[in-house]
């Protein structure tokens, strides 16, 4: 265990991290008193990727059958394309 002064951390402190990193504790005391400790992290366990889970929505709220939207003529697509979006009252 290593004590080091504030001073001297914020001076040294890549220094102190690699020897923490190293399994060594380092103590960070300010005025003479400890008030952080710089410890080594426990390494994590390598997590997989997420892995797309194709078709999961479609079990989740159902299949739509392809015969649900009607084909449409090339007329009606070309009256609707060709229409204004908010025609006027005729009232």
């Amino acid at each position: 265990m290593k004590q080091v002064n504030l001073y001297e951390a914020k001076t040294h402190l890549s220094s102190l991290v690699e020897e923490a990193a190293a399994g060594e504790e380092v103590i960070i005391a300010k005025n003479g008193k400890p008030c952080a400790r710089l410890v080594a992290l426990d390494p994590e366990p390598a997590e997989a990727p997420l892995r797309r889970r194709f078709g999961f929505w479609g079990r989740k709220y159902g299949y739509v059958p392809p015969d649900v939207f009607p084909e449409f003529t090339e007329e009606e697509i070309a009256e609707w394309e060709n229409n204004p979006v908010f025609p006027e009252d005729k009232a």
